[in-house]
């Protein structure tokens, strides 16, 4: 088993494409291209490969907004409410103080996949922990953000994420929960 992580501006080789495809848009009925980002070269991207086979993926980009992106498959993800200017959401720190001042610069996780093959294996986590260990060394992050699927929240709580808000529907995905995390 090997980590590997891919830093802004370095080459990608189409398997990690590949896998992000077949996890996350084929199930959904997008079509090939769906996978690809427009700030994919501007993200720090992690996989696990088993003997030359990558079989887990995920990334990790800077936030200069508030997080809302409409995907290429025509999915709407909402803004992070804490990062925008109408904050709306509070967060606190260990101590109960607001914590809204030392958010930034902030890191989003998005298109993390596992092979079903490989799925239980603890491959997500290793890739979850380099995405976020790398974004604080390379971009001084202090917190990171995702909109995860309801049924990842288990793996992301496990992994010291906390969910906040209400539950919404992204278009073509299903319904999903904010998280974030102090990194």
């Amino acid at each position: 088993m090997n980590l590997v992580i891919v830093l802004p501006g370095e080459a990608l080789p189409q398997e990690y494409f590949d896998v992000r495809y077949e996890v996350l848009r084929k199930p959904l009925g997008s079509p090939r291209g769906s996978e690809l980002l427009t700030d994919d070269d501007k993200s720090i991207h992690a996989y696990i490969s088993i003997e030359d086979k990558i079989v887990a993926v995920g990334r990790i980009a800077l936030l200069a907004g508030d997080g809302s992106v409409k995907d290429p498959v025509g999915s709407n993800c909402p803004a992070f409410e804490p990062l925008g200017e109408d904050v709306k959401i509070v967060l606190t720190d260990d101590k109960g103080e607001p914590f809204a001042s030392r958010l930034r610069p902030a890191a989003q996780v998005r298109q993390m996949g596992t092979l079903p093959e490989f799925q239980g294996k603890g491959f997500a986590a290793k890739i979850l922990s380099g995405l976020e260990e790398t974004a604080k060394y390379h971009w001084n992050a202090r917190t990171g953000w995702l909109q995860a699927r309801i049924a990842a929240i288990p793996f992301y709580e496990k992994c010291g994420w906390t969910t906040y808000g209400e539950e919404y529907d992204v278009n073509k995905v299903g319904a999903h929960r904010s998280m974030w995390k102090k990194l």
